[in-house]
């Protein structure tokens, strides 16, 4: 059977991906639009967050692993944080921030240990340890939403429990902006390493 662009398009785990973007967006909404909401943000996004590991498992199940997919999945994380930390630099009344962020996965999936094969060891490393790369992950999204409920809770007993929760998730972020660096280094190389191939040829 014949797989058209449009199936690809309306594969399970890229509808997940599109609902993962839809509620990022109303989760921004909110946060800027109407502050009062920040609770029904905050939900949102964290089920945004959390429909990143369904479409993953979807895909998997379905047998729908696409290039379309994992693009929509990489683009909708980064822009999600980057989103996310704009809002945080207004509620914590900073400058803006600009957060520029490039991966290349030269057709391998950027996760993948081919499509990190030849890149700085770190990378490999965090990728290769599935528990360690959770941890990173999780602890990164969650401190940047803990930062956003401490920043609007007026409830003692919550900002209380993001602070302590803080302890256990700044560490994670710190090592993945750490990786970020050598991730962004890595990428440059091999889309330099490919471009140097071509005109070679």
């Amino acid at each position: 059977m014949t797989t058209a662009p449009k199936d690809v398009l309306l594969y399970i785990p890229n509808l997940i991906g599109y609902v993962r973007v839809l509620m990022t967006l109303a989760s921004f909404v909110l946060s800027v639009y109407v502050p009062s909401q920040w609770v029904l943000a905050f939900m949102l996004y964290l089920g945004s967050f959390v429909g990143d590991l369904f479409d993953g498992i979807a895909a998997r199940k379905f047998n729908q692993c696409s290039t379309f997919g994992g693009l929509l999945d990489m683009v909708t994380d980064r822009c999600s944080t980057t989103g996310l930390l704009y809002i945080l630099s207004g509620e914590y009344d900073t400058p803006s921030l600009r957060l520029m962020y490039s991966t290349a996965s030269l057709q391998t999936h950027h996760k993948s240990d081919e499509g990190n094969e030849g890149r700085v060891f770190l990378v490999r490393w965090y990728y290769h340890y599935y528990y360690f790369f959770g941890y990173c992950c999780v602890g990164t999204e969650f401190t940047y939403i803990l930062l956003y409920a401490l920043a609007n809770t007026v409830d003692s007993d919550i900002k209380v429990l993001c602070e302590r929760a803080l302890f256990v998730c700044i560490p994670a972020c710190l090592v993945k902006q750490v990786v970020n660096v050598f991730q962004l280094s890595s990428a440059c190389h091999a889309v330099a390493t490919h471009d140097a191939k071509l005109k070679n040829r």
